[in-house]
Protein backbone atom coordinates (compact mmCIF):
# COMPACT_ATOMS: atom_id res chain seq x y z
CA UNK A 1 0.00 0.00 0.00
CA UNK A 2 1.12 3.24 -0.50
CA UNK A 3 -0.08 7.19 0.29
CA UNK A 4 -1.45 8.99 -3.26
CA UNK A 5 -0.90 13.05 -3.65
CA UNK A 6 -2.48 14.96 -6.03
CA UNK A 7 -0.53 18.33 -6.14
CA UNK A 8 -2.40 21.75 -8.11
CA UNK A 9 -3.73 18.77 -10.53
CA UNK A 10 -5.46 20.38 -13.74
CA UNK A 11 -7.29 18.57 -16.26
CA UNK A 12 -8.38 20.89 -19.58
CA UNK A 13 -10.55 18.99 -22.65
CA UNK A 14 -9.51 21.29 -25.25
CA UNK A 15 -9.97 24.93 -23.98
CA UNK A 16 -12.56 23.95 -21.19
CA UNK A 17 -10.95 23.55 -17.78
CA UNK A 18 -12.79 20.60 -15.94
CA UNK A 19 -10.06 19.88 -13.15
CA UNK A 20 -9.25 22.95 -10.89
CA UNK A 21 -5.73 22.80 -9.55
CA UNK A 22 -6.80 20.40 -7.12
CA UNK A 23 -4.32 19.38 -3.61
CA UNK A 24 -4.86 16.28 -2.55
CA UNK A 25 -3.09 14.35 0.22
CA UNK A 26 -4.34 10.30 0.61
CA UNK A 27 -2.52 8.40 3.44
CA UNK A 28 -1.37 5.08 3.27
CA UNK A 29 -3.70 2.85 3.95
CA UNK A 30 -6.64 5.24 3.90
CA UNK A 31 -10.27 4.67 2.73
CA UNK A 32 -11.19 8.07 0.61
CA UNK A 33 -14.09 8.51 -1.29
CA UNK A 34 -14.73 11.09 -4.18
CA UNK A 35 -18.46 12.29 -3.72
CA UNK A 36 -20.20 14.55 -5.96
CA UNK A 37 -23.37 15.09 -8.55
CA UNK A 38 -22.92 13.73 -11.64
CA UNK A 39 -20.46 16.08 -14.06
CA UNK A 40 -18.44 17.29 -10.86
CA UNK A 41 -15.26 15.86 -12.05
CA UNK A 42 -14.81 12.52 -9.62
CA UNK A 43 -14.52 9.90 -12.25
CA UNK A 44 -11.86 11.96 -14.44
CA UNK A 45 -9.96 12.63 -11.04
CA UNK A 46 -9.63 8.68 -10.25
CA UNK A 47 -9.06 8.20 -14.46
CA UNK A 48 -6.01 10.65 -14.06
CA UNK A 49 -4.81 8.84 -10.98
CA UNK A 50 -5.04 5.77 -13.14
CA UNK A 51 -3.16 7.02 -15.86
CA UNK A 52 -6.35 6.69 -18.08
CA UNK A 53 -6.60 10.08 -18.46
CA UNK A 54 -3.55 12.57 -18.54
CA UNK A 55 -3.08 15.38 -16.70
CA UNK A 56 -2.56 19.15 -17.94
CA UNK A 57 -0.55 20.05 -15.29
CA UNK A 58 0.02 19.48 -11.66
CA UNK A 59 1.28 16.21 -10.19
CA UNK A 60 -0.08 13.22 -9.65
CA UNK A 61 2.54 10.85 -6.80
CA UNK A 62 1.79 7.59 -5.68
CA UNK A 63 4.04 6.34 -2.85
CA UNK A 64 7.08 8.42 -3.71
CA UNK A 65 7.01 8.24 -7.62
CA UNK A 66 5.72 10.98 -9.56
CA UNK A 67 3.72 8.87 -12.51
CA UNK A 68 1.90 11.45 -14.71
CA UNK A 69 4.10 10.46 -17.50
CA UNK A 70 3.92 6.53 -16.40
CA UNK A 71 1.78 3.73 -17.82
CA UNK A 72 -1.20 2.70 -16.17
CA UNK A 73 0.52 -1.05 -15.89
CA UNK A 74 3.52 1.08 -14.42
CA UNK A 75 1.59 2.56 -11.93
CA UNK A 76 1.05 -0.79 -9.46
CA UNK A 77 -2.47 0.06 -9.11
CA UNK A 78 -5.95 -1.85 -9.53
CA UNK A 79 -9.04 -0.39 -10.81
CA UNK A 80 -12.90 -1.90 -9.81
CA UNK A 81 -14.93 -0.54 -12.63
CA UNK A 82 -18.87 -0.11 -12.86
CA UNK A 83 -19.55 -2.46 -15.59
CA UNK A 84 -17.08 -5.28 -14.20
CA UNK A 85 -15.08 -5.76 -17.40
CA UNK A 86 -15.33 -9.11 -17.07
CA UNK A 87 -14.24 -11.52 -20.05
CA UNK A 88 -17.47 -13.13 -20.95
CA UNK A 89 -15.30 -16.50 -22.37
CA UNK A 90 -12.69 -17.16 -19.02
CA UNK A 91 -13.85 -18.93 -16.31
CA UNK A 92 -13.32 -16.86 -12.53
CA UNK A 93 -10.48 -18.28 -11.67
CA UNK A 94 -9.11 -17.18 -15.20
CA UNK A 95 -10.37 -14.16 -14.86
CA UNK A 96 -8.89 -12.94 -11.55
CA UNK A 97 -5.86 -14.65 -12.58
CA UNK A 98 -5.21 -13.22 -15.86
CA UNK A 99 -3.20 -9.48 -14.86
CA UNK A 100 -1.05 -12.43 -13.19
CA UNK A 101 -0.12 -13.98 -16.20
CA UNK A 102 0.63 -10.91 -18.11
CA UNK A 103 3.23 -10.61 -15.15
CA UNK A 104 4.24 -13.86 -16.09
CA UNK A 105 3.53 -15.26 -12.54
CA UNK A 106 4.39 -18.81 -11.77
CA UNK A 107 1.04 -21.00 -12.06
CA UNK A 108 1.98 -22.17 -7.99
CA UNK A 109 1.46 -18.69 -6.81
CA UNK A 110 -1.49 -17.49 -9.26
CA UNK A 111 -3.02 -20.50 -7.58
CA UNK A 112 -2.48 -19.44 -4.38
CA UNK A 113 -3.05 -15.54 -4.84
CA UNK A 114 -6.46 -16.36 -6.32
CA UNK A 115 -7.50 -18.93 -4.05
CA UNK A 116 -6.74 -16.52 -1.10
CA UNK A 117 -8.70 -13.76 -2.73
CA UNK A 118 -11.74 -16.36 -3.19
CA UNK A 119 -11.31 -17.32 0.22
CA UNK A 120 -11.74 -13.66 1.24
CA UNK A 121 -14.98 -13.06 -0.97
CA UNK A 122 -16.57 -15.97 -0.15
CA UNK A 123 -16.59 -17.45 -3.93
CA UNK A 124 -14.41 -20.24 -3.96
CA UNK A 125 -17.48 -22.67 -5.34
CA UNK A 126 -17.95 -19.93 -8.57
CA UNK A 127 -14.61 -20.51 -9.79
CA UNK A 128 -15.07 -22.39 -12.57
CA UNK A 129 -18.09 -20.78 -13.76
CA UNK A 130 -18.30 -18.10 -16.27
CA UNK A 131 -19.57 -14.78 -15.68
CA UNK A 132 -23.08 -15.03 -17.73
CA UNK A 133 -23.81 -17.88 -14.78
CA UNK A 134 -23.13 -15.27 -11.63
CA UNK A 135 -25.39 -12.62 -10.29
CA UNK A 136 -24.06 -9.12 -10.04
CA UNK A 137 -23.40 -8.89 -7.07
CA UNK A 138 -21.09 -12.17 -7.38
CA UNK A 139 -19.84 -10.44 -10.69
CA UNK A 140 -18.39 -7.26 -8.59
CA UNK A 141 -16.91 -9.97 -6.11
CA UNK A 142 -14.96 -11.38 -9.21
CA UNK A 143 -13.59 -7.84 -10.39
CA UNK A 144 -12.71 -7.39 -6.48
CA UNK A 145 -10.70 -10.38 -6.28
CA UNK A 146 -9.13 -9.69 -9.67
CA UNK A 147 -7.59 -6.38 -8.16
CA UNK A 148 -7.04 -8.10 -4.87
CA UNK A 149 -4.60 -10.66 -6.41
CA UNK A 150 -2.42 -8.13 -7.68
CA UNK A 151 -1.48 -6.85 -4.62
CA UNK A 152 -1.03 -3.20 -5.61
CA UNK A 153 -0.09 -0.49 -4.25
CA UNK A 154 -3.68 1.29 -4.32
CA UNK A 155 -7.09 0.27 -4.91
CA UNK A 156 -9.03 2.56 -7.32
CA UNK A 157 -13.48 1.89 -7.26
CA UNK A 158 -15.41 3.74 -9.95
CA UNK A 159 -18.42 3.64 -8.48
CA UNK A 160 -18.79 -0.22 -8.48
CA UNK A 161 -22.52 -0.72 -6.78
CA UNK A 162 -24.34 1.77 -9.24
CA UNK A 163 -25.62 -1.25 -11.39
CA UNK A 164 -26.88 -3.19 -8.59
CA UNK A 165 -30.33 -2.88 -6.39
CA UNK A 166 -30.55 -1.51 -3.22
CA UNK A 167 -30.73 -4.42 -1.23
CA UNK A 168 -27.24 -5.89 -2.70
CA UNK A 169 -25.87 -2.15 -2.78
CA UNK A 170 -25.94 -2.38 1.04
CA UNK A 171 -24.59 -5.85 1.55
CA UNK A 172 -22.41 -5.38 -1.35
CA UNK A 173 -21.78 -2.09 1.13
CA UNK A 174 -20.41 -4.10 3.72
CA UNK A 175 -18.29 -6.56 2.13
CA UNK A 176 -16.30 -3.62 0.89
CA UNK A 177 -15.66 -2.00 4.40
CA UNK A 178 -14.91 -5.34 5.68
CA UNK A 179 -12.32 -5.86 3.32
CA UNK A 180 -10.73 -2.53 3.74
CA UNK A 181 -10.54 -3.31 7.77
CA UNK A 182 -8.96 -7.14 6.43
CA UNK A 183 -6.50 -5.78 3.89
CA UNK A 184 -5.84 -2.35 4.90
CA UNK A 185 -5.37 -0.76 1.39
CA UNK A 186 -5.45 2.55 0.22
CA UNK A 187 -8.75 3.19 -1.45
CA UNK A 188 -9.70 5.41 -3.10
CA UNK A 189 -13.77 5.02 -4.22
CA UNK A 190 -15.90 7.16 -6.57
CA UNK A 191 -19.61 7.71 -6.08
CA UNK A 192 -22.56 10.37 -6.35
CA UNK A 193 -24.30 8.73 -3.32
CA UNK A 194 -23.90 10.22 -0.05
CA UNK A 195 -24.71 7.44 1.75
CA UNK A 196 -21.53 5.02 0.45
CA UNK A 197 -19.23 8.09 1.44
CA UNK A 198 -20.97 8.31 4.54
CA UNK A 199 -20.53 4.56 5.74
CA UNK A 200 -17.56 3.88 3.75
CA UNK A 201 -15.02 6.92 3.99
CA UNK A 202 -11.89 7.49 6.54
CA UNK A 203 -12.13 10.91 4.81
CA UNK A 204 -14.27 12.68 1.99
CA UNK A 205 -13.40 15.28 -0.86
CA UNK A 206 -16.55 16.69 -1.77
CA UNK A 207 -16.09 18.10 -5.65
CA UNK A 208 -18.14 20.18 -7.29
CA UNK A 209 -17.37 21.67 -10.81
CA UNK A 210 -13.72 20.33 -10.57
CA UNK A 211 -13.16 22.04 -7.44
CA UNK A 212 -12.84 20.11 -4.18
CA UNK A 213 -15.27 22.14 -1.68
CA UNK A 214 -13.98 20.37 1.31
CA UNK A 215 -12.10 17.39 2.41
CA UNK A 216 -12.73 15.70 5.96
CA UNK A 217 -13.89 13.05 7.77
CA UNK A 218 -17.67 11.90 7.66
CA UNK A 219 -18.37 13.08 10.80
CA UNK A 220 -17.16 16.61 9.81
CA UNK A 221 -18.54 16.83 6.12
CA UNK A 222 -22.05 16.30 8.28
CA UNK A 223 -21.64 18.33 11.55
CA UNK A 224 -19.21 20.84 10.31
CA UNK A 225 -19.75 21.57 6.54
CA UNK A 226 -17.08 24.52 5.19
CA UNK A 227 -20.09 25.22 2.44
CA UNK A 228 -24.05 25.12 1.87
CA UNK A 229 -23.54 23.05 -1.23
CA UNK A 230 -21.82 20.58 1.42
CA UNK A 231 -24.64 20.91 3.78
CA UNK A 232 -27.01 20.44 0.71
CA UNK A 233 -26.08 17.17 -0.74
CA UNK A 234 -25.05 15.36 2.75
CA UNK A 235 -27.96 13.96 4.88
CA UNK A 236 -31.53 12.34 3.57
CA UNK A 237 -33.64 14.35 4.19
CA UNK A 238 -30.80 17.09 3.32
CA UNK A 239 -30.74 20.12 5.66
CA UNK A 240 -33.26 22.73 5.98
CA UNK A 241 -32.12 26.16 4.63
CA UNK A 242 -33.90 29.34 4.80
CA UNK A 243 -33.17 33.29 4.43
CA UNK A 244 -32.32 34.84 7.32
CA UNK A 245 -30.90 37.90 8.69
CA UNK A 246 -28.17 37.90 12.02
CA UNK A 247 -29.01 39.92 15.23
CA UNK A 248 -27.19 43.06 16.12
CA UNK A 249 -24.73 41.20 18.20
CA UNK A 250 -24.54 38.27 15.63
CA UNK A 251 -26.11 35.31 18.33
CA UNK A 252 -29.40 34.73 16.72
CA UNK A 253 -31.27 34.64 13.49
CA UNK A 254 -34.59 35.92 12.33
CA UNK A 255 -36.77 34.08 10.31
CA UNK A 256 -40.10 34.54 9.32
CA UNK A 257 -40.55 37.02 12.13
CA UNK A 258 -38.87 34.20 14.80
CA UNK A 259 -35.59 34.68 16.21
CA UNK A 260 -33.69 31.39 16.80
CA UNK A 261 -30.80 31.42 18.60
CA UNK A 262 -27.36 29.93 17.43
CA UNK A 263 -24.58 27.80 19.06
CA UNK A 264 -22.29 31.12 19.16
CA UNK A 265 -22.07 34.37 17.86
CA UNK A 266 -21.14 35.05 14.28
CA UNK A 267 -19.67 39.41 14.97
CA UNK A 268 -18.73 39.33 11.36
CA UNK A 269 -21.96 38.96 9.78
CA UNK A 270 -23.60 40.56 12.51
CA UNK A 271 -26.60 42.28 11.40
CA UNK A 272 -26.48 41.10 7.48
CA UNK A 273 -28.74 38.75 5.93
CA UNK A 274 -27.87 34.94 5.73
CA UNK A 275 -28.35 31.61 4.90
CA UNK A 276 -29.70 29.66 7.72
CA UNK A 277 -29.36 25.69 8.11
CA UNK A 278 -30.82 22.75 10.52
CA UNK A 279 -30.64 19.20 9.93
CA UNK A 280 -34.24 17.69 9.94
CA UNK A 281 -33.05 16.05 13.38
CA UNK A 282 -32.59 18.66 14.93
CA UNK A 283 -35.78 20.01 15.01
CA UNK A 284 -37.62 18.41 17.77
CA UNK A 285 -41.75 19.64 18.32
CA UNK A 286 -42.23 21.28 21.80
CA UNK A 287 -40.84 25.10 22.22
CA UNK A 288 -41.21 28.34 21.70
CA UNK A 289 -41.21 28.48 17.56
CA UNK A 290 -44.32 28.86 15.99
CA UNK A 291 -45.04 26.08 13.14
CA UNK A 292 -48.08 24.29 11.96
CA UNK A 293 -47.80 20.97 10.06
CA UNK A 294 -47.72 20.72 6.69
CA UNK A 295 -47.49 17.24 5.24
CA UNK A 296 -46.97 13.82 6.87
CA UNK A 297 -44.50 11.04 5.25
CA UNK A 298 -44.85 7.71 7.75
CA UNK A 299 -41.38 5.26 7.10
CA UNK A 300 -42.49 2.90 9.72
CA UNK A 301 -39.66 3.69 12.27
CA UNK A 302 -40.24 7.25 11.96
CA UNK A 303 -42.58 9.88 10.19
CA UNK A 304 -40.77 12.84 7.96
CA UNK A 305 -42.83 15.89 8.92
CA UNK A 306 -43.03 19.40 6.33
CA UNK A 307 -43.88 22.19 8.71
CA UNK A 308 -44.77 25.85 7.65
CA UNK A 309 -42.09 27.34 10.40
CA UNK A 310 -42.60 31.58 11.48
CA UNK A 311 -45.12 34.21 12.87
CA UNK A 312 -48.57 33.74 11.19
CA UNK A 313 -48.48 37.86 10.92
CA UNK A 314 -44.60 37.18 8.32
CA UNK A 315 -44.47 34.88 5.33
CA UNK A 316 -43.66 30.97 6.93
CA UNK A 317 -40.62 29.09 6.07
CA UNK A 318 -40.70 24.93 5.19
CA UNK A 319 -38.90 22.60 7.14
CA UNK A 320 -38.99 19.10 7.67
CA UNK A 321 -38.17 17.25 10.83
CA UNK A 322 -38.30 13.86 12.28
CA UNK A 323 -40.38 12.78 14.31
CA UNK A 324 -41.54 9.79 16.26
CA UNK A 325 -44.36 7.82 14.51
CA UNK A 326 -46.39 7.35 17.92
CA UNK A 327 -46.42 11.18 18.01
CA UNK A 328 -50.54 12.09 17.58
CA UNK A 329 -49.98 14.74 14.17
CA UNK A 330 -52.42 16.08 11.44
CA UNK A 331 -51.87 18.36 8.14
CA UNK A 332 -52.62 21.58 9.79
CA UNK A 333 -52.18 21.35 13.67
CA UNK A 334 -50.89 24.25 15.16
CA UNK A 335 -47.65 23.37 17.41
CA UNK A 336 -44.14 24.38 18.69
CA UNK A 337 -40.62 23.46 17.67
CA UNK A 338 -37.68 24.22 19.12
CA UNK A 339 -33.93 23.76 17.31
CA UNK A 340 -30.92 22.65 18.75
CA UNK A 341 -28.40 25.85 18.89
CA UNK A 342 -25.17 24.02 18.94
CA UNK A 343 -26.25 22.42 15.26
CA UNK A 344 -27.71 25.63 13.67
CA UNK A 345 -25.70 26.97 10.59
CA UNK A 346 -24.92 30.18 8.71
CA UNK A 347 -23.65 30.44 5.58
CA UNK A 348 -22.69 33.55 3.67
CA UNK A 349 -25.12 34.76 0.93
CA UNK A 350 -22.82 35.70 -1.68
CA UNK A 351 -19.78 32.63 -1.15
CA UNK A 352 -21.84 30.21 0.15
CA UNK A 353 -19.37 29.28 2.45
CA UNK A 354 -20.09 28.82 6.21
CA UNK A 355 -19.71 31.48 8.23
CA UNK A 356 -17.56 30.40 11.92
CA UNK A 357 -16.85 33.56 13.26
Amino acid sequence: MANVQLKNVVKQFGETKVIHGIDLDIKSGEFVVFVGPSGCGKSTLLRMIAGLETTTSGDIIIGEQRVNDAPPRSRDIAMVFQDYALYPHKSVFENMAFGLRLRKTSEDEIKRRVNDAAAILQIEHLLERKPRQLSGGQRQRVAMGRAIVRDPKAFLFDEPLSNLDAQLRNEMRTEIKKLHQRLGQTIIYVTHDQVEAMTLADRIAVLSAGRVIQYASPDEIYNRPAAKFVAGFTGSPSMNFSAATLSATGDSARIAGVDIALGYARPSAAGKPVTFGVRPEDITVGGSIPARVVVLEPLGAETLVTLSVGDSASAPVEMVTRVSPNLALKPGDAITVAMNPAKTHVFDLKTELAITS
